[in-house]
C-alpha cells in the first residue's frame, strides 16, 4: 500500500493499539517516527522512559530504550535515533563493536 509499508511491515501494525503484552514490557505504539528514511515506533518503557523499536531494521525486534518522557517533542527522539544510527555497523545492523 504505497507509503503504508516498510519492508514488507504494515505500518498499521505498529500503530497505536491497546498493550497486552507482559508486565514490564514496554507499552503500546505511541507513534512512529521516519528518521533518515528509517522507520522507528515509539512506546513507553516499563520505567516511564522511551522505547524505540527499529520497525525498518534488518534485525527483527532491535531497537534501544532511554529515559526521555516518550511525550518530548519529535525533535528530541530524532536527536536520539540519529544518535543510534551513528553506531549501527551497515555490515551486521547491529551496533558495532569497538
Amino acid at each position: 500500500m504505497g507509503d503504508d509499508r516498510v519492508d514488507g511491515t504494515d505500518l498499521a501494525d505498529v500503530g497505536p493499539g491497546v498493550y497486552t503484552g507482559p508486565e514490564g514490557w514496554p507499552g503500546p505504539v505511541l507513534r512512529t517516527l521516519d528518521v533518515e528514511g528509517e522507520i522507528f515506533a515509539i512506546r513507553r518503557s516499563h520505567d516511564g522512559g522511551s522505547h524505540y523499536d527499529w520497525v525498518s531494521g534488518r534485525n527483527a525486534g532491535y531497537g534501544f530504550s532511554s529515559s526521555a518522557d516518550p511525550d518530548q517533542p519529535d525533535k528530541m527522539h530524532r536527536r536520539s535515533i540519529r544518535g543510534f544510527l551513528s553506531m549501527i555497523d551497515p555490515a551486521t545492523g547491529y551496533i558495532a563493536e569497538d
